[in-house]
């Protein structure tokens, strides 16, 4: 790894869809972050297997957090280090091997999701179809995913995916209520919902940023790139954020990120990735 004085933490769903395009401009700024030495962290609700081709047609080589922030998975051998050699007090395992990864778990591994949603569901009485209880035609019907995508999807580490059936607004509120009463975390995947028993974005970047720092025996200034909606409670473990706002957003967010530390971006912007590679650059 070659030193550097700052680790990038970049939300990456939005910029980089399960189909369709890249944002413009993206694959020039990973190519710049690459040339001057800067690591980019990508942050994902995607499965470590869905990850595969957008890390290979992007030449990312770094550490990725996968499942929103159920697991962080690093390349093999990325650190010459091993993570701690116990569980520390902010997770309940050592590290786990999953494909060519080793992944530092965050949340409970599978079946532990799949589990608490069968209980939650027959405790409220709310009926839900967990993804990977679906046929092919199903899945790639209910999840709107073309069917190698909507295959790898399903195919999950930590967190389980399901959709309500036949269930009005007011089941769904109970059932979401209860499952936030049981700590765990249920959030909206467009169509979807996800949950995970002990997922956490942030507490991901705390265990990776003192991996880093162990790494290159001193602290790297951790960054936060997110858009709105995937944020997450990331900015809360950074040491610096910035905002990338789509037109409309500025005020709306005005006050739910207020901070000295936040910088804001337009993403549609001409100049984005050259005003963003001098917020990185930028000491303060």
């Amino acid at each position: 790894m070659r030193q550097t004085s700052a680790v990038l933490y970049i939300t990456v769903d939005n910029l980089i869809p399960a189909s369709g395009r890249a944002a413009p401009g993206f694959d020039e700024f990973t190519a710049a972050l690459d040339h001057a030495g800067i690591p980019a962290v990508w942050l994902t609700n995607r499965t470590r297997l869905q990850m595969d081709e957008p890390r290979r047609k992007y030449a990312h080589n770094h550490p990725f957090i996968a499942e929103g922030g159920c697991g962080i998975f690093l390349p093999e051998d990325y650190f010459h280090l091993r993570p701690t050699s116990g569980p520390s007090p902010s997770r309940k395992s050592t590290t786990l091997r999953l494909g060519r990864f080793t992944c530092i778990p965050i949340a409970t591994p599978h079946p532990a999701a799949a589990e608490a949603l069968e209980t939650l569901s027959q405790d409220t009485a709310v009926c839900v179809v967990a993804l990977r209880s679906l046929s092919p035609r199903e899945l790639a019907q209910n999840s709107g995913l073309p069917s190698r995508e909507a295959d790898l999807a399903r195919q999950r580490d930590f967190d389980e995916l399901f959709f309500f059936a036949g269930a009005s607004a007011q089941d769904i509120g109970r059932f979401l209520a209860e499952g936030r009463r049981r700590r765990f975390q249920l959030r909206q995947r467009g169509v979807l919902w996800s949950l995970a028993v002990d997922a956490s974005p942030a507490l991901c970047v705390r265990e990776l940023s003192r991996l880093y720092n162990r790494a290159l025996r001193t602290h790297a200034v951790s960054i936060g790139i997110s858009t709105p909606a995937e944020e997450d409670g990331l900015f809360s473990a950074c040491d610096r954020a910035v905002l990338l706002e789509s037109n409309g957003e500025q005020e709306i967010l005005a006050h739910q990120f207020g901070s000295r530390h936040l910088k804001r971006i337009p993403l549609s912007g001409a100049d984005t990735w050259v005003k963003l590679i001098e917020s990185v650059r930028a000491r303060n």
